[in-house]
């Protein structure tokens, strides 16, 4: 699976605010699901664990904006699939 960058800015299928990436593979507190990303509300920015937003990448309905891609990010792509 390719992961969307941090930065990337989406809106999920059944939202109406946009939404910054800033974590992949998370795993919520307080539970052991894992989530494929955790963002925050765009263009407010990180407001405190109680906005965390956690979702699946088959819940993006649309992507605005990608975030930065670079050599690095390449290689992050490679851990994140090889992470359990």
């Amino acid at each position: 699976m390719k992961y969307y960058p941090l930065g990337t800015v989406v809106t999920l299928k059944n939202g109406n605010r946009p939404l910054m990436i800033y974590g992949r593979k998370q795993i919520q507190a307080g539970s052991n699901l894992l989530w494929d990303y955790v963002a925050c509300l765009y263009p407010e920015g990180n407001l405190g664990e109680d906005y965390n937003i956690f979702f699946q990448q088959e819940e993006i309905g649309t992507v605005h904006f990608s975030g930065y891609q670079s050599a690095a990010e390449q290689r992050m792509q490679q851990v994140l699939n090889q992470a359990g």
